[in-house]
């Protein structure tokens, strides 16, 4: 009875396939690890491509260093990132095409500049000292007559042309001819006339006379206090005078009195000495040069006496008297300096203007973009 049982229980069972060693089922489980390991790393590298570097916590160590330098370029050289070389070479050609409107802008402003509102002039003669030196270099206003009337005590720069010497009366004419007579100045062209320069003692309607008791001039009776701008040593007037300075004329004289020439050498001619109002160019109000005699130029505080604006009438002006012996007579003469402060002023306002009209351009530019 326990045959059958023991041979049944010893039987193999038929499971339609062979039957496998120890050995060969460990070859089986290595060979399956390998193709797993396998398939995983082919499944990486396909991966990894689509792997923004952002999203990767640290470059892969495979990745080399021409590698990664070769992305950066790549980065770069995309569209809406210029390099900086293009950036360079373009604000170079930006340069060269804003430098004829620099220059040009520049040059018209120092036209304007010179000949509506301040020049200078270089002092050749010593007829205003100590006021004005020789070589001094003085600053003229020229819109301030535009502004007030003349005062007495003003420094101003006049033509001579037709104020003292023969000829025409100087008119400055209208603002066209004066643009294109300082343009044609700013070159060496044109003919700047007989420049002088004076202190204005009497202005239309006063009475101007020489001396009193004192020997003092007076201005409507009132006697001046000049000597805080008279030369050391100088009298006020050698020579007589007494005139009624007529409308749009100027009674003026120098500084340093025994050597100016000046209104009271001039009595016999039309005016009786004195000189137009048109022909005056402006008001010397600053001294530039030298460094040293850097200085405003103020009205004299005897100017300022509230009396002088009384009128007085006078009879006719008197013949004047000859100069004293040894006294050289000179006309305090003002040269027109160089173009160098113009042109200063000039680039000074040019490259500011030439500036806002670049970031305005640019601006509109990179609206229509």
């Amino acid at each position: 009875m326990s045959g059958p049982q023991d041979s049944a229980a010893s039987e193999p069972q038929d499971s339609g396939s062979p039957v496998r060693s120890d050995a060969d089922s460990q070859a089986a489980a290595d060979e399956t690890v390998a193709n797993a390991q396998a398939d995983g790393q082919a499944k990486g590298d396909d991966a990894a491509p689509e792997m923004s570097p952002e999203m990767s916590p640290e470059m892969s160590p495979e990745m080399s260093t021409a590698e990664a330098s070769a992305k950066d370029e790549g980065s770069a050289a995309t569209p809406g990132a210029p390099r900086a070389g293009h950036r360079r070479k373009r604000r170079q050609r930006s340069f060269w095409r804003e430098l004829p409107i620099l220059i040009a802008v520049a040059l018209l402003l120092a036209v304007i500049i010179k000949t509506y509102a301040i020049q200078a002039f270089w002092i050749p003669s010593g007829s205003m000292e100590n006021t004005l030196e020789i070589n001094d270099r003085v600053l003229v206003n020229k819109i301030v007559y535009h502004i007030r009337d003349i005062h007495r005590g003003d420094i101003v720069v006049f033509n001579g042309d037709g104020s003292w010497d023969p000829g025409t009366i100087p008119v400055n004419g209208n603002i066209f001819q004066q643009f294109a007579d300082g343009f044609a100045s700013m070159f060496g062209f044109g003919h700047p006339g007989d420049i002088l320069i004076k202190r204005v003692i009497g202005i239309p309607g006063d009475h101007v006379a020489c001396c009193d008791a004192q020997g003092r001039v007076t201005v409507n009776g009132v006697p001046l206090n000049e000597q805080s701008y008279l030369y050391p040593g100088v009298a006020p007037s050698e020579t007589r005078f007494n005139i009624v300075v007529q409308r749009g004329r100027l009674w003026v004289m120098g500084d340093n009195r025994l050597y100016s020439d000046d209104s009271r050498d001039h009595q016999g001619d039309p005016g009786g000495g004195t000189i137009p109002e048109s022909a005056v160019i402006g008001r010397a109000f600053i001294i530039i040069w030298p460094p040293s005699r850097w200085r405003f130029l103020p009205i004299p505080d005897t100017f300022n006496q509230p009396a002088l604006n009384a009128s007085h009438a006078a009879g006719p002006p008197a013949a004047g008297a000859q100069p004293a012996a040894g006294a050289y007579p000179l006309s305090a003469r003002a040269e027109p300096t160089g173009q160098t402060i113009p042109l200063v002023l000039g680039f000074a306002g040019a490259i500011p203007l030439t500036w806002v009209q670049r970031r305005v351009r640019m601006r509109a530019r990179r609206r229509r973009s």
